[in-house]
């Protein structure tokens, strides 16, 4: 190897670095030292990393750019964008030829398991309706995008979500994004527990000189918005100087300053509700407590993921492989150092092939929990048991105390616009009521006093809600992304499409008099945003009014579905999957439509569905 081809990452320090440098002949002795393999076996990273590096803790070229008179920013200034909140987009139903684009921002927000308090909704509300495109949308991690913002009105968008106790540091970029819970507002039991740590590895994975510009730049200098973390996790955060926990970057120290090579996702959940998907995240957590509620341990598991690129087979959806269980106590240590792992062994060379999931897919789960005993010294124990687990979304009514209520309000694909956001901003003002996002991409009004409860359903049932509880069989688990006009990704509809396809596929099943539901999800891109590998009947968009077709996810979100056709024209939908449908009914129906299909067989299924044929 040569001394050329060795290239400092933000994982190691100038020292540590100079030391391998000197000693490139000992690569084997350097591993065996700790050194990340990505500077022991040192190659070259991508232009971002480099770029990452000499960003200034992501604050340049974005800060200028943001001051020009440009109405869109340059590329690189995009690339910072993200770790701030904010995507470019334009709106391309509206492109013409020889025009400029129809530049505006998405910006989504922070808020671990979901929660927005009155205040910021309130705020939220507002800002859409002057600055955006009067709608809201819950996203399939929980959180709130906006969008239609234009550039000269990004800052004072930021700012007033700032100012309102919101955030949307690292809600996008290389990092860890937004840590999801059970939505569930329940005072007993496991989900308080799953609620608090959520919340405790999100401020624990904040990057902290990024914070710094990113509240320099939105809040014009204003520290005083600085997370407040609690004496537990500040207390685990002074380790990320430690040991190979720390990057070597003493402003960054958990991160470095080429931060993540790619995006990094969380969730905790409870055993038997599986409303996170917990196995599609690079760290999935079952909360496990004692009589008292107290945390007790924890199941992990790790290298989760969805998104992957039409024609590059070496990408891949992927479920998490069981890590083990660990003591409450040594739960946020373990995250952090996992974290750590990734940052130092994640592919910095090649984007796509960046995420940890691949680490683990060529590195083996084995390698992986043997490397990780050099950055968490603390048992491993083997998996508790968990029991079984459905995905749990909590529409209408239900008890969140003995003297409190919540109900879930469904929202289709999420989106939040017109008379129902106008009314429930209302509703949530006059009752101080906190709100919820769930992973279902529904959202869930808390804290509703006995005595409330008349005037709240009444009030709900004036803006057109009045039965939460009952949603069409189909609408009620489905899920889309946001896909045409604005996702600068998508290669054809969802979101708009979703309505259409659900009533299709819900004439097919009243046809055959079947009375069973389909877990159905559908994306523009093979990114995977709305988890589409993980459903009975996923369509992921490859092409103009063209889809991959997906089948055999299972209800309890623990299975990938398989590709049977590559390119599926929409106008096929019905002749594909009626033979499928008639054959399920058939057999009695006893399996769900998932392990219906994963029974039959691959090749059963795929003579079934030869109507879809893939198109030339």
């Amino acid at each position: 190897m040569s001394k050329k081809s060795i290239l400092l990452l933000a994982t190691v320090d100038k020292e540590r670095f100079n030391a391998v440098k000197e000693g490139v002949k000992s690569t084997k002795k350097d591993l065996e030292q700790g050194f990340p393999a990505c500077i022991a076996n040192a190659s070259e990273p991508s232009k971002f990393e480099k770029f990452k590096e000499t960003s200034n803790y992501l604050r340049e070229p974005l800060f200028t750019e943001l001051r020009s008179n440009s109405n869109h920013f340059s590329n690189d200034a995009v690339q910072l964008l993200k770790f701030h909140g904010s995507y470019q987009q334009d709106n391309r139903d509206k492109r013409k030829r020889g025009e400029d684009k129809d530049w505006q921002m998405m910006l989504r927000l922070r808020c671990p398991g979901g929660r927005i308090s009155p205040g910021l909704f309130n705020a939220l509300d507002s800002l859409s309706e002057n600055l955006g495109n009067k709608t809201l949308r819950v996203t399939t991690r929980q959180a709130f995008q906006m969008h239609g913002i234009r550039k000269d009105n990004l800052h004072e968008v930021i700012n007033k979500i700032i100012s309102s106790f919101g955030s949307t540091l690292a809600a996008c970029g290389d990092i860890s994004r937004n840590v999801m819970a059970p939505a569930a507002p329940f005072t007993e039991g496991a989900y308080p527990a799953a609620r608090e740590l959520a919340k405790e590895i999100a401020d624990l994975l904040s990057p902290q000189a990024a914070e710094e510009a990113y509240l320099e730049l939105w809040a014009d200098g204003d520290l005083s918005y600085k997370i407040n973390p609690s004496k537990k996790v500040r207390k685990v955060r002074s380790k990320q100087t430690k040991n190979s926990v720390y990057s070597g970057d003493k402003n960054e120290p958990l991160y470095g300053p080429t931060y993540l090579p790619r995006k990094f996702k969380c969730a905790v959940t409870v055993p038997g509700d599986n409303s996170v998907d917990l196995l599609t995240q690079d760290i999935g957590i079952v909360v496990f407590t004692k009589k008292n509620g107290a945390l007790k341990g924890c199941n992990v598991y790790v290298g989760g993921g969805m998104g992957r690129t039409h024609n590059k087979e070496e990408t891949f959806a992927r479920v998490a492989d069981p890590l083990g269980y660990v003591d409450a106590e040594n739960i946020l240590e373990l995250v952090q150092a996992i974290l750590a792992l990734q940052r130092d062994y994640g592919d910095r060379r090649i984007r796509r092939h960046a995420r940890m999931k691949y680490l683990i897919n060529d590195q083996g789960i084995d390698w992986f929990k043997s490397e990780l005993r050099k950055y968490f010294i603390h048992n491993i124990e083997k998996l508790k048991k968990e029991g079984k687990a459905s995905i749990e979304d909590y529409l209408g009514w239900h008890k969140q105390s003995k003297k409190l209520w919540f109900v879930g309000i469904p929202l289709l694909a999420g989106r939040l616009s017109g008379e129902i956001k106008e009314g429930l901003n209302k509703i949530i003002q006059k009752y101080q009521l906190d709100v919820r996002l769930t992973p279902n991409q529904n959202l869930i009004l808390c804290n509703i006093g006995t005595q409330q409860l008349s005037s709240v359903k009444n009030s709900l049932a004036e803006i057109g809600i009045k039965n939460p509880h009952s949603p069409a069989r189909l609408e009620r688990q489905a899920l889309a992304c946001p896909a045409l006009p604005l996702c600068g990704l998508a290669m054809t509809e969802a979101e708009r499409y979703l309505p259409k396809i659900i009533d299709r596929v819900e004439a097919l099943l009243a046809r055959h008099k079947i009375n069973k539901s389909i877990l159905i999800r559908m994306t523009g891109c093979p990114n995977g945003c709305a988890r589409p590998y993980m459903a009975e009947l996923g369509l992921v968009g490859s092409g103009i009014d063209q889809y991959q077709l997906w089948l055999g996810g299972t209800q309890d979100l623990k299975k990938l579905a398989k590709p049977y056709l590559q390119k599926m024209s929409l106008s096929k939908l019905e002749e594909t999957i009626e033979p499928l449908l008639i054959d399920w009914k058939n057999k009695g129906m006893k399996l769900s439509l998932g392990e219906y299909i994963n029974n039959k067989g691959y090749h059963s299924i795929k003579e079934l569905i030869s109507g879809g044929i893939d198109l030339p």
